[in-house]
């Protein structure tokens, strides 16, 4: 499974949650994300090993200079969960309606990139530094 599939699906994920309105995948979407993050254990290079083939990332990239030894696709697991998870903690929690559109948003948003393969979130990444 390349980056490029798993955005898809990702933000198919999202959005079907969204549309259901099942708070609790969100929240484990957001932890499952988070835990590859950390660990590095992520499904894409695990369905790889598990198919002893290297697939591309599939997304647009350009060169940067790298500032930081840590992968860009790894901060944006850590990044998205924080952003997802807080919208819908203070949307849920705390009432706070006017984020209605913020999660709505980031899952249209990642669908998209899974589909066009440009994803603006990790190319301002790699812009500051990641690898």
């Amino acid at each position: 499974m390349s980056e490029r599939v798993f955005l898809f699906f990702v933000g198919a994920f999202i959005l079907l949650a969204l549309y259901i309105e099942t708070d609790l995948i969100i929240y484990g979407l957001s932890l499952w994300l988070v835990f590859e993050g950390i660990t590095n254990i992520r499904l894409t290079t695990v369905s790889q090993k598990l198919m002893n083939k290297t697939v591309p990332p599939g997304l647009t990239v350009f060169q940067t200079k790298q500032r930081f030894d840590f992968d860009s696709f790894r901060a944006w697991r850590i990044m998205v969960p924080f952003m997802l998870g807080g919208s819908f903690i203070l949307l849920n929690e705390y009432h706070m309606e006017i984020l209605w559109f913020f999660p709505w948003f980031m899952g249209f948003a990642i669908m998209g990139a899974g589909i066009s393969g440009v994803c603006p979130m990790i190319l301002m990444i790699r812009w500051v530094g990641f690898k």
